[in-house]
């Protein structure tokens, strides 16, 4: 069963949501196969790449609100957060454009270290002092290194603007055709959604009716024909 999970680095309820869909995913019987693969959502896909700025100047500009329902919205966030074991720092974060950090990700997917680096920078973002943000490319490259990629391919895929740009754009599309309005939105098998940070149970629940209701293959012919097998293949007998 395959579960994909759409979020952005700049989402603090993706950084929720994931510890508690891992939650519900470690006791699940059959956790060992279920594949996991993040799919790329921008918050702010218009944001410039060097356009960095303190959330809370961020929160109030988008929504309106004023400083103190930003920061109230903020120590709320890092309840939650430490609810579920994570740290979370409620003063003096940054956000910006996390388009490089999505082509990162698609990098580490081809080498297997994608949801190590998915939290690598979920932690950096969150939890850290420093900016995944204001650094430029270079703190990205020692995030990737950190999760266990080569740091000179990282800084080559960050160099070439095009390199992963076209399958994070597809997966943006590919949210909005399965409509997806917001994240974290994690798709169960193509056939079940849940959106947003869930308690634990509700991925539970959802595991398990997704896989209850996995479709069996339904055979066309009569009969079995030849095939090979682990004793080997049949070979026809010449009278």
């Amino acid at each position: 069963m395959r579960v994909e999970i759409w979020s952005d680095i700049a989402c603090p309820w993706c950084y929720v949501g994931k510890a508690r869909f891992e939650k519900a995913l470690a006791a699940f019987p059959h956790r060992a196969e279920v594949e996991v693969v993040h799919r790329s959502f921008e918050l702010d896909p218009g944001r410039a790449k060097g356009d960095v700025q303190p959330v809370i100047t961020m929160l109030t500009r988008k929504y309106g609100m004023s400083e103190a329902q930003a920061q109230a919205g903020e120590d709320n966030l890092g309840a939650q957060a430490a609810a579920e074991g994570l740290d979370y720092r409620t003063r003096d974060r940054d956000h910006g454009n996390t388009f490089d950090m999505h082509r990162l990700l698609h990098f580490a997917k081809e080498h297997g270290r994608q949801d190590a680096l998915i939290q690598v920078l979920y932690w950096a973002n969150f939890a850290e002092e420093r900016s995944v943000f204001a650094e430029g490319d270079e703190r990205l490259v020692e995030l990737a290194a950190e999760a266990g990629l080569d740091a000179g391919a990282a800084r080559a895929v960050l160099a070439d603007p095009d390199a992963y740009a076209d399958e994070v754009r597809a997966d943006e599309r590919e949210a909005v055709q399965l409509g997806a309005t917001g994240v974290p939105f994690f798709v169960l098998d193509r056939k079940y959604g849940v959106s947003g940070a869930q308690p634990a149970e509700v991925f539970t629940q959802a595991l398990s009716q997704a896989w209850g209701e996995r479709s069996p293959l339904l055979p066309v012919g009569q009969g079995d024909g030849d095939a090979c097998g682990p004793d080997g293949c049949a070979v026809p007998r010449q009278d």
